[in-house]
């Protein structure tokens, strides 16, 4: 379900999606509220493109860090593609 940020207190949130398009946010809420997550969301800029790199703006969608690892099978499971950060899963380290 939906929460405010105040509901997750102190915690370190765990940011596992951004969704580029409005459409795309609220399927992903959908789904996150029908699986019984408690996340936050929220309006950020990012950088997309790659001739043209610009800032954009999305949904950045997050979750308490016990949450963390079902919410990445989730969206895996239904075709989303969850975000890394830069440098996880990189080889040449």
């Amino acid at each position: 379900m939906r929460q405010s940020a105040e509901f997750f207190a102190d915690q370190e949130l765990a940011l596992v999606y951004i969704a580029k398009k409005l459409n795309q946010a609220l399927k992903l809420e959908a789904l996150l509220t029908d699986a019984g997550y408690d996340y936050l969301v929220e309006a950020d800029s990012y950088r997309g493109g790659f001739v043209f790199v610009s800032e954009r703006v999305g949904a950045f969608f997050y979750v308490a860090p016990a949450s963390e690892t079902a919410a990445r099978e989730l969206l895996s499971a239904n075709r989303y593609r969850p975000f890394e950060p830069l440098g996880k899963g990189d080889s040449n380290k």
